[in-house]
């Protein structure tokens, strides 16, 4: 079988790729070991939302007095939520199916692995190898939970993302180790539906990629949710020879014995990269990524790599946008590089967290002399409207020419807003044209304009 394109795996930087190649007039095929939608869809981005939107959802039932109303004898299912989360997954992934179809693309059920001279072995489920060939290969094999070397996962006791989706009990008490946006949103979830969750990271702030001033906000309302926090903190070893979990916990002022039913490790991924043929090609990786150029071809000619087997930030849309870009340039169009600055970051915990850009403290290391406003949500009419006047919106901007630098949001429904940021960014917006540019009133997004008349001295509501 000859293709113009073979795309190995089918996550959101596969099956992406694959529609825009087919839409350009590449005959594709994909090959996918699993479900079509990869890590994402079924294990990652849509389950764990649901999960979350259900959380949410329990949480104003438990509050309706706040909103003047009336509720008795609230509960929750967690078995029905964690159904409810898998049937989305589901539904989506039937969503790329019809995609595939549409777009006239091949799809290879198998374990695909690469060879010499642009060739694909594919192994199906019973073993069997089928040979297929094509003009230009791409991997898009994602990545997987990493495992850390005192905290092997056992997928019972101590377990990754994968087995936090599907748990058929829940469990009273959980240690989360990481606060990365896996570890935070898997914690806030089990704290909503009841769960006592504590949060274990190595560095002194939680979100610690955020600017600081987000960290500390975000630090501030999971205390209050009641999950304990723990940063300056590392596990040490885990015992799961009794009935539960105890983890030996090295903090500053000594080691904590901890109690649980259930660790879960979210301490990173780790690139899918072993066993696909990268060795007998000649690719070559580095700290475990596929090193390519600036249009994803690796050092083989014919062989390229795009998504979480690369560097950069590992991130669905990222990898959606790579797999265009590769595809575009294969296809003789005017292709633009990537601007790995301005790749924005959300968190989708309560509250949640968007940004894009430098942060205040990176904008300062790089010398710029900056205009830096930030807008409470407890002066937002619509966020005190809502109930959700918790966080504010932050922006940093270059005093000299207006560059608009960073944008960094927490707060109820940031992570639909930091795309005016993007934007703005994109178009090489100023503050001055951001603040005047009229923004809808009551609005969560007018705090966006609130945020950058404060960085001019010229804010009208606080």
């Amino acid at each position: 079988m000859k293709y113009d394109i073979i795309i190995i795996g089918s996550g959101p930087g596969g099956y992406v790729t694959a529609i825009r190649a087919s839409q350009l007039g590449f005959k594709v095929a994909v090959v996918e070991k699993e479900n079509l939608g990869g890590i994402c869809l079924n294990w990652g981005c849509i389950p764990t939302k649901a999960l979350l939107k259900s959380a949410q959802v329990y949480d104003y039932l438990k509050h309706v007095d706040a909103y003047g109303l009336k509720a008795e004898a609230i509960d929750k299912d967690f078995n029905a939520v964690i159904k409810r989360s898998r049937n989305v997954a589901d539904g989506m992934s039937k969503g790329v199916q019809f995609l595939m179809k549409k777009n006239k693309i091949d799809v290879i059920q198998g374990y695909g692995k690469i060879k010499t001279g642009k060739k694909v072995d594919v192994t199906d489920n019973e073993g069997k190898v089928t040979e297929y060939s094509a003009n230009h290969i791409i991997i898009a094999t994602g990545a997987r939970s990493r495992e850390l070397p005192n905290l092997p996962q056992d997928g019972k006791k101590v377990i990754g993302y994968r087995e936090a989706l599907t748990l058929a009990k829940q469990p009273e008490k959980m240690i989360v180790v990481g606060s990365g946006a896996i570890g935070v949103e898997f914690a806030h979830f089990y704290n909503a539906m009841g769960t006592e969750v504590t949060i274990v990271e190595f560095l002194p702030n939680l979100v610690p990629l955020e600017d600081i001033d987000v960290s500390k906000q975000f630090e501030r309302s999971f205390k209050k949710s009641k999950i304990k926090v723990m940063t300056n903190a590392s596990v040490e070893t885990v015992d799961i020879s009794d009935k539960g979990v105890k983890a030996v916990v090295k903090t500053k002022k000594g080691e904590v014995i901890l109690e649980a039913d259930i660790v879960l490790s979210a301490v990173g991924i780790k690139s899918n990269i072993e066993n696909i043929g990268l060795e007998d090609v000649g690719i070559i990786t580095d700290r475990d990524k596929i090193l390519v150029n600036d249009f994803y071809e690796t050092n083989i000619p014919g062989y390229y790599a795009i998504g979480d087997i690369v560097p950069g930030p590992a991130l669905a849309h990222v990898a959606s946008a790579e797999g265009i870009t590769c595809v575009e340039k294969i296809a003789g169009l005017p292709t633009e590089t990537i601007d790995y600055g301005n790749i924005p970051g959300c968190t989708y915990a309560t509250p949640e967290i968007a940004s894009v850009g430098l942060t205040e403290a990176q904008a300062k290391e790089q010398g710029y002399e900056l205009k830096v406003g930030k807008f409470p949500f407890s002066a937002s009419g619509k966020a005190k409207a809502a109930g959700t006047p918790d966080g504010f919106v932050k922006v940093i901007f270059d005093a000299k020419y207006g560059e608009w630098l960073g944008c960094h949001m927490i707060g109820a429904g940031v992570t639909d807003m930091i795309a005016e940021a993007v934007l703005g960014r994109k178009l090489e917006t100023t503050g001055h044209e951001v603040l005047k540019a009229i923004h809808p009133h009551p609005t969560m997004s007018e705090a966006v304009m609130e945020a950058v008349a404060a960085a001019y001295d010229e804010v009208i509501h606080l």
